[in-house]
């Protein structure tokens, strides 16, 4: 089974060069092309993680 992009159009990078949409550095979003289903689930578990740590720092700023 093939590993889907976490793309969801809502490309803009932060300071960090983490796309804000997907979770993904730039050299993730860059590499996933060429990259292999081992790879992509990396990438996918590292993007999830920066996704709930910007949600739980989001959430503190309040």
């Amino acid at each position: 089974m093939a590993v889907v992009s976490p793309c969801v159009r809502n490309c803009c990078l932060d300071k960090q060069d983490v796309c804000i949409g997907c979770g993904r550095t730039v050299e993730e979003i860059i590499r996933w092309g060429d990259a292999g289903d081992t790879e992509k689930l990396s990438i996918l578990k590292n993007a999830t993680k920066r996704i709930k740590r910007r949600k739980i720092e989001n959430n503190s700023d309040k």
